[in-house]
């Protein structure tokens, strides 16, 4: 919508005044004439009245139901009294809602956040985020990506009843593809690899502070400790050494309920036993993004069974590994949803299908039923059948000797890789 777009919350309504028709010509057609001057004066003419929920899922109908719908209504700037402009902005708008499927990590990312890059990125952050479901939650958790896309606070449209007036406005945003941006579709050619950059953007500050806390709490812990020049010397050397033979990094992303490793500090021992150095993320809803980042942007390795959490393959650098854990019943969604989008970002990726004597469905099944050996047919009966036996209610014990061959390989390159940075730093 461009030219004079004016808000009106309290009736979820987004007005265009404008001074040409429906097809976008000028419209030079005379006025109401005296008989239909009465009916028009309480009758602002509508030009055109769209309805649109704007939220990226259209093709979900139970989550586009819980997104509240906007009208957008074009009408003459002739045609009565507009809406007086509580607030002038000088920048263009995008709306967008905050509800469907938010609070899980893949729907942020993929369903608002991606979106939301993909939509508003060319502005150069001159536009105002204008928020429908408004939920300060999410703000809080987010704020320091959409700082790095806007340079304006956003405006929550049901809890702001004044008018806003905007040059321009976009209502709804872009999706692609599953955690993908398309390059061909972008001003730029910009790709999955900028929105990395934009994270790192993000999230530096805030880690910046996080690591600078650390060392005054260290400081802190080591008053009144002085230790002679000489043991500080060879510290120094020690830590320099260090730095020439550093391991690799592995994260583990953990997680509790279904879809488990029962066995995962067997698999910690084994990964330090390669050479790797080990990290085990156990995050939360609580847990603050950056922390997150940290973790995974300076890691060489990820490891994690398939599920929402696996959205974080976006903090991991370029080049990096990715082994997915693929449970009975999953391959399908753990590829669409996260193989292929982990490939677009440049990772090395590894998928890691399970056999069915690595489930706990195993120990529930007789060897020959189909939830085991032909996960298709359960498949085919709807989408809660799937749901119910191969998200909800299953566990995966590693088979070590099996998955320590993903583990070497991905060390191998891994260790490959820094010698190979740290020789052309030399």
């Amino acid at each position: 919508m461009k030219g004079d777009v004016r808000t009106h919350s309290l009736s979820s309504y987004i007005y265009l005044y404008t001074s040409r028709n429906s097809n976008g010509l000028m419209d030079y057609a005379p006025g109401p004439n005296k008989e239909e001057e009465e009916e028009e004066e309480n009758k602002e003419e509508e030009i055109q009245h769209e309805k649109i929920k704007p939220y990226s899922r259209k093709w979900e109908k139970s989550t586009m139901d819980t997104v509240s719908e906007l009208h957008l209504i074009s009408k003459r700037k002739d045609s009565g009294a507009r809406h007086q402009c509580d607030v002038k902005h000088g920048v263009p708008a995008v709306f967008f809602s905050t509800e469907g499927f938010t609070g899980n990590a893949f729907h942020d990312f993929n369903d608002v956040i991606l979106p939301l890059y993909i939509t508003s990125q060319h502005f150069n952050k001159r536009v105002v985020f204008v928020v429908s479901d408004y939920h300060d939650w999410w703000y809080s958790k987010f704020g320091d990506i959409l700082s790095v896309l806007s340079d304006y606070p956003p405006v929550d449209f049901s809890g702001d009843n004044r008018t806003h007036c905007f040059p321009e406005a976009i209502v709804g945003l872009r999706i692609h593809d599953e955690l993908t941006v398309d390059p061909s579709l972008m001003e730029g050619g910009k790709s999955i690899k900028d929105f990395h950059d934009l994270l790192d953007r993000a999230y530096r500050p805030r880690i910046k502070g996080i690591i600078e806390e650390e060392e005054r709490e260290a400081r802190r812990n080591s008053k009144g400790k002085h230790p002679s020049p000489r043991s500080s010397g060879n510290k120094a050397k020690r830590e320099q050494k260090w730095d020439l033979i550093k391991k690799p990094k592995l994260a583990i992303m953990s997680r509790k309920g279904s879809r488990a490793i029962t066995n995962e500090d067997l698999l910690v021992k084994m990964a330090e036993q390669i050479g790797f150095e080990v990290e085990v993320l156990r995050p939360d809803r609580t847990t603050e993004l950056a922390m997150i980042y940290r973790v995974l942007n300076s890691s060489d390795v990820l490891v994690g069974v398939h599920g929402a959490a696996m959205t974080h393959l976006l903090f991991l650098r370029p080049s990096k590994v990715f082994i997915q854990v693929i449970p009975l019943g999953t391959e399908w969604a753990a590829e669409t949803y996260f193989g292929e989008p982990a490939v677009k970002l440049g990772l090395k990726y590894i998928g890691y299908k399970i056999l069915p004597r690595e489930s706990s469905l195993y120990d529930e099944y007789e060897k020959d039923d189909p939830v085991l050996n032909d996960p298709n047919s359960v498949h085919k009966k709807g989408w809660e059948f799937t749901k119910k036996i191969y998200l909800d209610h299953q566990n995966v014990r590693l088979n070590l000797e099996r998955f320590r061959k993903q583990l070497v390989q991905a060390y191998d390159y891994s260790f490959a890789k820094k010698n190979q940075h740290d020789n052309h730093q030399s």
